[in-house]
């Protein structure tokens, strides 16, 4: 067999030169087309929760809102405010001069029983999910300290006392809790 026997029984042809080239130049033309085609710069899709950030990309939080810091106690690390679903006896306002110390938050009630508000801040942290590990008191002065745990490790102290003629609620919410 010679080869150009082979080359009818493959069926190929030899396509003459300026056929070749034509193709060749349409090519080119077309690459160069599609290069001088500027593209849209991608659209940058929203983030969702768990969406990666790349290596070496600062994460920057979506709200302008300040981070809640965190600080160290005697009674062990706390965040410095409570989370907004954190129950809050009805009627009472913030007063955080009248903390003494560290604490999440504090909040001043007139004419409150101090058992019937830590009763009742009991029973709406549990409903929260908490577990009550203590109720102590009454002490001497009147007072209670409410101590509670929830999933984890997170641990929350309120203490509940009458002064003059306010009752006096402060909380402790440990940094193992969820941010607030």
């Amino acid at each position: 067999m010679t080869r150009r026997h082979l080359r009818r029984t493959t069926g190929s042809r030899r396509e003459p030169r300026w056929v070749l080239g034509a193709g060749f130049a349409t090519a080119l033309i077309l690459g160069a087309c599609n290069a001088a085609t500027p593209t849209p710069p991608p659209t940058e899709a929203p983030a969702s929760v768990g969406s990666a950030q790349p290596s070496g990309t600062p994460s920057i939080p979506s709200s302008a809102a300040p981070q809640v810091g965190q600080t160290d106690t005697d009674w062990g690390r706390i965040w410095d405010e409570l989370p907004e679903a954190f129950p809050v006896y009805p009627g009472a306002t913030p007063a955080d001069e009248a903390a003494t110390g560290p604490v999440s938050a504090t909040f001043a009630l007139e004419g409150a029983d101090s058992r019937t508000v830590a009763t009742w801040m009991q029973t709406e942290l549990e409903r929260a999910a908490y577990r009550t590990e203590a109720l102590n008191g009454p002490f001497e002065d009147g007072s209670f300290v409410l101590e509670l745990v929830g999933s984890t490790e997170c641990r929350i102290e309120v203490s509940v006392a009458p002064l003059g003629g306010l009752t006096i609620v402060t909380a402790r919410y440990g940094a193992a809790c969820p941010s607030p």
